[in-house]
């Protein structure tokens, strides 16, 4: 079913974005790259304009001026989404927004080859059915097996570092940007959004004080 397959890769760095596409061509020469997007931005307006014309999304999650997440708050995706990424921290986010597979970097032809099969039984199954499925799994595994974060790692002086949640004194959001305020003092910043940090952290430990704030308990 991959035949005449229509695809969108969403993808800030090139390189990655052209060995995909030599990926999808050389697994089948049929499949078609109807467009390569780089930003948040690009994607929200081709995809405003142009919502029916593919089959499938292979997505970044880290882009350039955000998250992609972004763009499926602002478009209503009735499309099926691969992300693709180098992290690991967003795999429930990832299927709150049409996702039906997560795949790592760095990806190989088996990995991606592994990724249209299930595409493929998916479809076959009617995407819509799974959707639904998908949706009420991911509630009962939320609601039963809820895993908060405990950590975040923070882009600082061109480094990746950890943070143990529970040294965090409270998160703040000002022009758009969310600050993380430390126990010693430091300030860094986090491209986490205060709405998804109140779904991510444990409730017990940090609360919303109000639309700028998430304070934690212990601080």
């Amino acid at each position: 079913m991959t035949q005449n397959l229509h695809i969108i890769i969403i993808e800030d760095e090139a390189a990655t974005a052209r060995n995909l596409e030599y990926i999808l061509q050389e697994i089948n020469p049929d499949i078609k790259i109807i467009i390569t997007l780089q930003s948040i931005t690009e994607s929200v307006h081709w995809l405003t304009n142009n919502n029916s014309d593919y089959d499938l999304i292979f997505s970044d999650i880290r882009l350039s001026d955000g998250l992609s997440f972004e763009i499926f708050r602002q478009i209503n995706i009735k499309k099926p989404v691969i992300f693709v990424t180098a992290y690991n921290d967003y795999a429930i986010e990832a299927f709150r927004n049409n996702g039906i597979d997560y795949v790592l970097k760095p990806f190989d032809k088996e990995e991606i080859q592994r990724t249209l099969l299930k595409y493929n039984t998916l479809i076959a199954a009617d995407f819509k059915r799974e959707q639904t499925k998908t949706a009420a799994l991911l509630q009962q595994l939320q609601s039963a097996t809820k895993q908060y974060k405990k950590s975040f790692l923070i882009h600082y002086c061109g480094k990746l570092i950890p943070i143990e949640a529970a040294k965090i004194n409270w998160f703040y959001t000002a022009n758009e940007i969310v600050y993380v305020h430390t126990a010693d003092g430091r300030q860094y910043v986090t491209e986490f959004t205060l709405e998804q940090l109140e779904r991510e952290l444990n409730p017990a430990l940090f609360f919303r004080a109000n639309r700028q704030f998430m304070i934690n308990k212990n601080a």
